[in-house]
């Protein structure tokens, strides 16, 4: 997925600053703000280390990235390395492109989700579905009509949106940890050890958005070197970020309250600490952080699907392109398949499924490192260990969904129904 502000075009090089605002970025556009409920309602006072793992996940998966990114310099990422894992399977190649579109989807609606439940929040309605249902709308079209028009965000100005909310969430983890009552994060272990691993998977998509550096290698400045620091550190910096939080939720607020406030639950945490100009505050970085990534998603999901129509691996009518060069039909189908799930999907059915997608894309790109490794100089223990951490996950999070909430785990598996069938059939074709 291409990065707006990336333009080659331009002849502008991406420094490591620039590579840590894009994963950043990708990461910090409404994961934590609306996953810390969901993480604090399965592993309770452990919620913490649930982002821990989600972390140790990405920095296994990152390191594939990297090595594969830095052994075959193309934007297309996860597609074109499995096309180079599986040469004489090109339908592999292909149903990854359309997982990780159909992961894009579902990243799109949760950042809608998100939007329009701290909206509705700071305008004193999180009651009202229909406002927030309505702000998800708005948001998504408003973007539509820019993507449409080919408009593309400076990447000055993305920097300065990724240090603002970076910023904003940075004073009020500070702020926060000097109002905790360690009291109230006791006992530690009180929904079980195994609970840990499943709400790290649950909320895996808060770390989705480190890949985005790996599609800019080509613009990338020093690539050796800054491809690596620059993945690394953004998820050594949002870990720091969402470890802290979930801290701080849990040392000022009963866990009952955030849980109760799932949808946006890190404004009421901050509702203690800083009062209501921390809610406020919290709640303008939500509308910043789910803008800016609604933004890119339509932007790089867009040109995937279209180039993916190109190679006729995706409906034809995907690849029409209007007189600015933007790709009209996939825009106008990214945002309607997202409008859809936003509007339809609970948050718990949304993040189900996008964490469930991006970690199952996670481990075909390790799998693609492993059968590269020769050519990426990558070490075989470290795929392994990725591996074996990622699918773990997986099947806690499967086990999680089939003891605890049947119903979403028929959903889950019905949305994956409905998209593979059509991926299968153009992947043959």
């Amino acid at each position: 997925m291409r990065v707006p502000g990336a333009d080659k075009a331009s002849g502008k090089a991406l420094g490591l600053l620039e590579l840590i605002a894009i994963g950043v970025g990708g990461m910090i556009g409404g994961g934590i703000f609306s996953m810390l409920g969901l993480a604090v309602s399965i592993t309770g006072h452990a919620a913490p280390f649930a982002f821990l793992i989600g972390s140790l996940v990405a920095f296994f998966a990152g390191y594939s990235y990297i090595r594969l990114a830095l052994a075959f310099r193309n934007d297309g990422a996860s597609y074109v390395y499995i096309k180079r894992a599986f040469p004489k399977k090109p339908h592999f190649s292909a149903m990854t492109g359309w997982t990780v579109v159909i992961g894009y989807v579902g990243t799109l609606a949760l950042y809608a989700f998100t939007f329009g439940a701290y909206g509705a929040d700071l305008l004193g309605r999180s009651d009202d579905h229909g406002l927030r249902m309505g702000l998800s709308a708005a948001v998504l079209l408003f973007f539509m009509f820019v993507n449409l028009r080919s408009a593309k965000t400076s990447g000055r100005t993305e920097d300065l949106v990724v240090y603002a909310k970076i910023l904003i969430l940075a004073v009020f983890a500070i702020a926060g940890l000097e109002t905790a009552d360690a009291r109230n994060m006791q006992p530690l272990l009180d929904k079980g050890f195994a609970s840990i691993f499943m709400a790290g998977a649950l909320i895996f998509v808060a770390y989705e958005g480190f890949q985005l550096i790996t599609n800019a290698v080509q613009e990338t400045r020093e690539p050796e070197k800054n491809i690596p620091r620059g993945i690394y550190g953004a998820i050594a910096i949002t870990s720091s970020i969402y470890i802290l939080l979930a801290i701080v939720a849990i040392g000022n607020l009963p866990e009952q309250r955030i849980v109760g406030a799932e949808e946006y639950a890190l404004a009421e945490a901050a509702r203690p600490v800083l009062g209501e100009a921390g809610v406020v505050m919290v709640g303008v970085a939500a509308l910043l952080a789910t803008s800016s990534a609604i933004n890119a998603t339509v932007f790089g999901a867009a040109r995937i699907m279209a180039e993916m129509a190109r190679e006729r691996h995706m409906p034809a009518f995907l690849k029409a392109r209007n007189a600015d060069g933007a790709p009209w039909a996939a825009v106008v189908a990214m945002t309607l398949l997202g409008l859809a799930f936003a509007l339809l999907g609970g948050l718990e059915i949304i993040a189900s499924f996008s964490s469930m997608t991006f970690l199952l894309v996670s481990i075909g790109v390790s799998v693609a490192n492993w059968r590269l490794r020769d050519q990426t100089g990558s070490n075989p223990r470290v795929i392994m260990a990725g591996l074996a951490l990622m699918s773990t996950t997986v099947a806690l999070l499967l086990l999680h969904l089939a003891t605890e909430k049947p119903l979403t785990l028929l959903e889950l598996l019905g949305l994956y129904l409905l998209a593979g069938l059509p991926a299968w059939y153009y992947s043959r074709r």
